[in-house]
């Protein structure tokens, strides 16, 4: 398979992920038990983002990558084109909004407002546990993007070298976060690398595994070349479904108690999130590459891969002030029409439509569109110049005549 074919698939099952994340926040607590704890735990769409980001840096940049000026700064401004505008434009509206409404929550207690919106903006809020959740609270899964992308270059020159740097790599990399807790978990400044729960599931060094087994993966896929035929029957779809499914149902099924909300910061829920899950998930991805499906039809369909496409803006407005404001405005118009209903005397209408299940349904298709239309209006116009521009390129030096 050449590095630059798009696989529309793996575009559509972004949007899988970012609903799953949605439903995990939109969980409530009077949903049936079984259904709650499901839900509770499809902050899972975040591992699938994670190997899904492994898996394309390496199937795009793995043959190609070398150390130089050139080649970086081009890698780097095609990250910044994808990733950095839409987060940018969401985390300074973010904090003016709360600017705006007296809203101090969005500093978690920090009390240096222009050191914490610039922590933010420049992705270093995530190495903290105390501000981790501050300004665009999701927005702390983009440090450890970052950290991914900056490293990646250099991850590929060394397995190029190595072959079995793929797995030792990633030990190094949990061995040096290990001796960061133990060194800044008798500092006390602000978190950061404070403990190992938040080392495991908040930054790069704990979460490296995820991004290693979508590595390995475009390496199996890269060196195939797309000579190997494709399988007849989804057995890889359907051993990555179960092994998502058992991953899941490892952290549905913990204890939690009055200060663990999900089976997620056990250690049975770390150990199932950061390597059961991911070897799922890469099956999936495998399966979705080259076996004929149903899912595979239905994920590269073109509503799947615009929902896709626009998953990422998604991602960033499904908690947050945004969200806050659909939601409020959700709620203002279901109690309106389950008043109009029932003057109407359309008793069942009146009882249901203000629902907490249709309240979210409502929620989750304006927040689609919304995002549908940020990203055709801002985001792809925004990358596109970008990545056409001079930015970060290096400009020659005139030759003397």
């Amino acid at each position: 398979m050449k590095a630059d074919n798009y696989i529309p698939p793996l575009t559509g099952i972004r949007a899988i992920a970012a609903f799953m994340v949605f439903f995990h926040h939109a969980n409530q607590s009077d949903f049936a038990y079984p259904l709650f704890r499901i839900l509770n735990e499809l902050h899972t769409g975040v591992t699938v983002f994670f190997v899904l980001s492994g898996f394309l840096i390496g199937l795009r940049y793995y043959d190609t990558c070398e150390i130089s000026g050139n080649w970086f700064r081009k890698y780097l401004k095609n990250r910044i084109a994808r990733i950095y505008p839409m987060y940018l434009i969401i985390t300074l509206a973010t904090f003016a909004f709360a600017y705006y409404i007296n809203d101090n929550s969005v500093y978690n207690g920090f009390p240096y407002a222009t050191v914490l919106i610039l922590l933010n903006v420049f992705f270093l809020r995530g190495f903290f546990d105390d501000l981790k959740f501050t300004g665009l609270a999701q927005g702390w899964t983009l440090t450890v993007e970052e950290c991914f992308y900056f490293l990646a270059p250099l991850f590929f020159v060394r397995i190029k070298k190595n072959k079995n740097a793929v797995w030792q790599l990633p030990i190094l990399i949990i061995s040096i976060g290990s001796i960061l807790v133990l060194i800044f978990s008798h500092v006390n400044f602000y978190g950061l690398y404070g403990n190992f729960t938040f080392m495991f599931l908040y930054t790069f060094t704990g979460r490296c595994i995820e991004f290693f087994i979508g590595i390995a993966l475009a390496l199996r896929v890269l060196k195939q070349n797309g000579e190997a035929a494709k399988i007849k029957w989804p057995f890889f779809t359907i051993l990555g479904i179960i092994g998502m499914c058992i991953g899941i149902g490892i952290m549905a099924i913990q204890p939690l108690t009055d200060k663990i909300h999900y089976g997620l910061y056990q250690p049975w829920g770390i150990f199932s999130n950061n390597l059961v899950m991911p070897c799922g998930i890469a099956s999936l991805f495998y399966g979705l590459i080259k076996e004929p499906s149903a899912l595979r039809r239905f994920l590269g369909s073109s509503t799947m891969v615009l929902l896709g496409k626009s998953s990422y803006i998604f991602y960033l407005i499904h908690i947050g002030f945004i969200a806050t404001l659909v939601k409020t405005w959700v709620g203002n118009s279901t109690e309106k029409m389950a008043t109009f209903f029932d003057a109407k005397q359309y008793n069942w209408l009146a009882e249901n439509i203000d629902s907490s299940a249709i309240k979210i349904a409502l929620a989750f298709i304006l927040l689609n569109l919304i995002s549908i239309a940020l990203f055709k209006f801002i985001e792809e116009p925004v990358n596109h110049f970008i990545r056409k521009s001079s930015f970060l390129e290096k400009k020659l030096k005139p030759q003397n005549a």
